[in-house]
C-alpha cells in the first residue's frame, strides 16, 4: 500500500490525509475566476451592443427591450421564492433537501410564467409600449429556464466552483449572441434578444446540470418544504423590493415621457453597468458564500466586509469617474451621434452605480447574518421614497432627472440606513469610512483632472486616451497609502455584534 500524497504529487512522510484548501484560498481563488468570467461576458455583451446599436436596432427597439428585461428582472428576482440560497445558506448536505428546492423552485417559476403570459399585453399597455406584449411572452420563458437551473448553480456557488460556473456562462453568451445577432440581421428588431436570451438560458440550464452532475432531481418533503419557505419568502420579499428598485426607473420613463427617451435612458444604463456589473457581479457570486461561512465570527465578519469593500470602492471609481466625466465623447464615439442624448443621463447613472455596489455588497452581508427584516424595511422604504421622486424628475429634467433622482434617494436615505444595519450586524461606521477615503478622495482628484484636461486637450480620442492616462495616474497616487489595508496587512478595527 502506498503513503498517501500531498496535492504536489509527493508523498507526505507523516502519513496525514490532504489538507482542504482554507476558506481564504476557496474564496480568493473562486474570485479570481468570477471577476474573469463577468469580465469576458461582460466586454462581449458590450461589443455585441455597439454592433447592435449601430448597425441593425434604433432607440425605439431598444426601447422596446428595455421593457421586457425590466419586467423580466422583477420575476427572476421572486422566481424560486428564496428558496435557492439555501443550497448554499444551510449547514449539512445540501442534497438531502435539494429536491424538494427544486420542487418549488419550478411550480414557482412556472406559475409566475403563465400569470405574465395572460397579463402581457396589459402590463406592455402600463408600461407605455403596447408592442412589447410578445417580447414578454417569448423573453420571459427564461423565468422557466432559471427556475430549473437555480438549484446546479447554486451547488455550484456553495461550492466556489467558479471555473466551471465561467463554462456555463460562456455557453449561455455564445448561444445567446449568435441567435440575436442572426435574428436583428434578418431584422427581427426587440424580437431577436427575446429569442436569444431563451437560446442562452436553454443552454446554460444544460450546462449547470453537467457541472453539477445529479442535483437536477425533483422530490417532495413537506416538512423541509416548509423550513425552505420560512427560510426563503423573506428573502425572496426583500430581492422582489430591490428589483423594482433597480427597474422602476424605466418604468417611469417608459410611461411618462416616451419610446424614444426610454431606448435613450435603457443605453446609458447599460452603458453605467460596464464597470459597476463587471466588479459587482464577480464579487456577489462569491460574497454570499463567503460571509455565511463567517457569520459566527463577528469579528472576521467586519473585517472581511471592510476588505471587500474596499477593494471594490478602489477598483470602480477610477472606472465610473472616466465614464461621467467622458460621457459626451464616449457615447459618441462607440454608438454613433443619434445616441448622444443618452450622455444626459450617464453621469448621474454612474455615480448611482457606485452607491449600488456598496448596497449590494452590504444585502449580502445582512443576508448572510440573517437580518431579513432590515433587508425588507430598507428595500421597502428606497422603493417607497422613489416612485415620487423620479415621476417628479421625469417631469422636470427628463431623463437626467431621473437619474438625478435615483442619485438623491439613495445617497440621502438608503446608504444612512444600511450603515445604521451593518452597524447593528457588528459592521462598524469606522470601518466603512476606511474601506471608502481614500478611494473616494481619489476619485474628486481623478474627477478635477479630467474635467481640466478635457477642456485643454479637447474629445479626440488621443485627446480622451491623454485624459484617462493622466487622471488615472493621479487617482493611482492617491489609493497607495489603502494598500496596506486592502491587503488585508493593516490592522483592522474591532467589532461587537448587537442582535436584533
Amino acid at each position: 500500500m502506498t503513503a498517501p500524497t500531498t496535492d504536489t504529487g509527493t508523498q507526505d512522510p507523516s502519513g496525514a490525509p490532504p489538507e482542504e484548501p482554507s476558506l481564504g484560498r476557496k474564496v480568493g481563488s473562486a474570485a479570481r475566476w468570477s471577476l474573469v468570467n463577468t469580465m469576458v461576458m461582460r466586454l462581449g455583451n458590450f461589443a455585441m451592443g455597439i454592433v447592435l446599436a449601430r448597425f441593425f436596432l434604433g432607440p425605439e427597439a431598444w426601447g422596446v427591450y428595455g421593457i421586457a428585461q425590466t419586467v423580466l428582472l422583477v420575476l427572476l428576482s421572486a422566481n424560486e421564492l428564496g428558496v435557492s440560497l439555501a443550497i448554499v445558506r444551510w449547514e449539512g448536505d445540501p442534497r438531502r433537501f435539494a429536491p424538494t428546492v427544486l420542487t418549488l423552485s419550478a411550480a414557482s417559476s412556472c406559475l409566475l410564467y403563465a400569470v405574465l403570459f395572460a397579463l402581457a399585453p396589459a402590463v406592455a399597455g402600463v408600461l407605455g409600449s403596447p408592442e412589447a406584449s410578445g417580447v414578454l411572452r417569448v423573453m420571459c420563458l427564461v423565468v422557466v429556464l432559471d427556475g430549473l437551473s437555480q438549484v446546479p448553480a447554486g451547488f455550484l456557488t456553495r461550492a466556489f466552483a467558479q471555473g466551471r460556473r465561467m463554462a456555463v456562462d460562456a455557453v449561455n453568451f455564445v448561444l445567446s449572441t449568435t441567435v440575436t445577432l442572426l435574428l436583428a440581421m434578418q431584422g427581427w428588431g426587440a424580437m431577436s434578444f427575446a429569442w436569444g436570451a431563451v437560446a442562452g438560458s436553454a443552454g446554460a440550464l444544460v450546462g449547470c446540470c453537467l457541472a453539477a452532475p445529479g442535483t437536477l432531481r425533483f422530490g417532495w418533503d413537506r416538512e423541509q418544504a416548509r423550513a425552505l419557505l420560512r427560510f426563503g419568502l423573506p428573502l425572496a420579499g426583500a430581492s422582489l423590493l430591490a428589483l423594482g428598485v433597480a427597474n422602476v426607473p424605466p418604468m417611469v420613463v417608459g410611461s411618462t415621457l416616451d419610446q424614444l427617451a426610454l431606448g435613450f435612458y435603457v443605453l446609458a444604463f447599460n452603458i453605467s453597468g460596464w464597470p459597476v456589473r463587471i466588479v459587482s457581479e464577480a464579487a456577489r457570486r462569491v460574497s454570499f458564500a463567503g460571509f455565511s461561512r463567517l457569520a459566527e465570527s463577528p469579528k472576521a465578519l467586519a473585517d472581511g466586509f471592510g476588505r471587500a469593500l474596499g477593494v471594490l470602492v478602489t477598483v470602480t471609481v477610477p472606472l465610473c469617474v472616466l465614464l461621467a466625466g467622458l460621457a459626451g465623447p464616449i457615447v459618441v464615439l462607440v454608438y454613433g451621434e443619434r445616441w448622444e442624448p443618452a450622455a444626459r443621463a450617464l453621469p448621474w447613472l454612474m455615480a448611482l452605480g457606485l452607491i449600488r455596489i456598496g448596497c449590494e455588497l452590504a444585502y449580502d452581508c445582512l443576508v448572510a447574518i440573517g437580518r431579513r427584516r432590515s433587508l425588507i424595511a430598507v428595500q421597502g422604504l428606497w422603493l417607497l421614497l422613489l416612485v415620487p421622486v423620479l415621476v417628479a424628475g421625469a417631469r422636470t429634467g427628463g431623463i437626467a432627472g431621473v437619474a438625478q433622482g435615483q442619485v438623491l434617494v439613495a445617497g440621502a436615505v438608503v446608504v444612512p440606513v444600511y450603515l445604521v444595519a451593518l452597524h447593528r450586524g457588528g459592521v462598524r461606521l469606522g470601518i466603512v469610512a476606511r474601506a471608502c477615503a481614500w478611494p473616494l478622495l481619489g476619485g474628486a482628484v481623478m474627477a478635477g483632472a479630467v474635467l481640466g484636461m478635457e477642456r485643454v486637450l479637447g474629445d479626440g480620442v488621443l485627446a480622451l486616451l491623454t485624459t484617462s492616462a493622466a487622471a488615472t495616474l493621479c487617482y493611482a497616487v492617491c489609493v497607495l497609502p489603502s494598500l496596506g489595508f486592502l491587503r488585508g496587512t493593516a490592522p483592522a478595527a474591532t467589532s461587537t455584534t448587537i442582535k436584533e
